[in-house]
C-alpha cells in the first residue's frame, strides 16, 4: 500500500470508529502524524487527498476540520475518495467516457478555430509540476469542457459534462497517488491539442482513446 493510501486509510478509520466526528478539528499535524506514525509529509497529502473529496476542511489559520459529512456533501464530491476501491460502477462511467470523448476529440479536429487552439495550448501552459492538486484538476477539466464544445454539438458536450463528475474522483486519486501521473497527463493533452491542431481527427481520436484508458486501467487495477 503507498504511504499516502495508509494515511487517509488510517484517517478513515478514525472518522468511522467514531475518533473523529462531523465538525470535530483534527489535532496539529505534528501530532497527528505522531499519534499515527506517520511522516508530516504524508499526512499533508492524505489530508489534501480528503478535502478535495469534502470529507476534511482545511481552514488557513484555523485548522483542519471534519466536515458535516452530510450525504449531499459528499455526494456532490462523488463521495468519499476511499470509496472508490469498493465502487466498481465507477468504471461503467469509464467506459462510456472512452467511448464518447474520443469522437468528441475527432470533431474537434474538423470545427476547432484556430482561436480555440491558442488559447487551449495557453490553458495547458498555465499549470506546471509545481502546480497544486486543485489547480492540475481544474486545468484538466477545463481543457476537456473546452474541447468537447469546440466539437460542435451540444448533446455530446452535456453528455460528457456530465461524466466529469463521475470520473472525477478517480482521476484525482490517480494523480495524487501514482507516481508521474500529472506529468503523463500534460503529456497525453499536448498530444491530443497537437493531433487537432494538426486537423488529424484520427490520431487525435488515438491519442483521445489512451488516454481515457490509461486512468481506466490503473483504476480497474486498484480495484
Amino acid at each position: 500500500m503507498a504511504v499516502t493510501d495508509e494515511a487517509i486509510e488510517q484517517i478513515k478509520e478514525m472518522i468511522v470508529s467514531g475518533r473523529l466526528r462531523p465538525g470535530q478539528r483534527l489535532p496539529k499535524e505534528a501530532d497527528l502524524a505522531a499519534q499515527l506514525g506517520l511522516s508530516r509529509n504524508s499526512l499533508r497529502e492524505a489530508v489534501k487527498a480528503l478535502s478535495l473529496m469534502r470529507v476534511l476542511d482545511v481552514r488557513q489559520g484555523d485548522g483542519t476540520y471534519v466536515t458535516s459529512l452530510e450525504p449531499a456533501l459528499l455526494l456532490d464530491a462523488l463521495s468519499f475518495v476511499v470509496d472508490v476501491h469498493h465502487d466498481s460502477t465507477v468504471l461503467e462511467f469509464f467506459e462510456v467516457r472512452r467511448i464518447l470523448e474520443p469522437e468528441a476529440v475527432a470533431m474537434a479536429a474538423g470545427r476547432i478555430s484556430d482561436e480555440e487552439i491558442e488559447s487551449l495550448r495557453a490553458h495547458l501552459a498555465v499549470v506546471s509540476a509545481d502546480s497544486t492538486s486543485e489547480e492540475l484538476v481544474a486545468n484538466d477539466l477545463e481543457f476537456h469542457r473546452r474541447i468537447a464544445e469546440a466539437a460542435g454539438n451540444t448533446v455530446l458536450c452535456s453528455l460528457l459534462e456530465s461524466l466529469a463528475g463521475p470520473t472525477m474522483r478517480g482521476r484525482i486519486w490517480r494523480g495524487l497517488t501514482q507516481e508521474g501521473a500529472w506529468e503523463r497527463t500534460h503529456t497525453e493533452h499536448r498530444a491530443i491539442l497537437d493531433a487537432i491542431a494538426d486537423r488529424q481527427p484520427n490520431v487525435a481520436r488515438a491519442w483521445a482513446t489512451v488516454h481515457v484508458a490509461g486512468v481506466e486501467q490503473w483504476l480497474h487495477n486498484v480495484l
